[in-house]
């Protein structure tokens, strides 16, 4: 008597649709905004960009963002 190997059907996963994968240049913005947030004080590139991947990934920074764009008043 043989005997016969049953194999269980394959699990589909659902693909993702609502969320997309961070682009590039918005992981490098938001790593450079990190930098700006410790006011340049020394710290790791690599652990910024995985900051901000992370961020992006979960929908937005933990923290609240300062603009990187806003000017510096300066003193005549």
């Amino acid at each position: 008597m043989t005997k016969t190997l049953h194999v269980a059907p394959r699990v589909t996963r659902k693909p993702r649709t609502a969320k997309s994968a961070p682009t590039l240049e918005q992981i490098q913005v938001r790593a450079y905004e990190i930098y700006l947030e410790r006011q340049g004080a020394p710290g790791s590139q690599i652990q910024d960009w995985l900051q901000a991947e992370r961020e992006l990934l979960q929908g937005g920074p933990t923290k609240p963002r300062k603009s990187a764009r806003t000017p510096k008043s300066k003193a005549a």
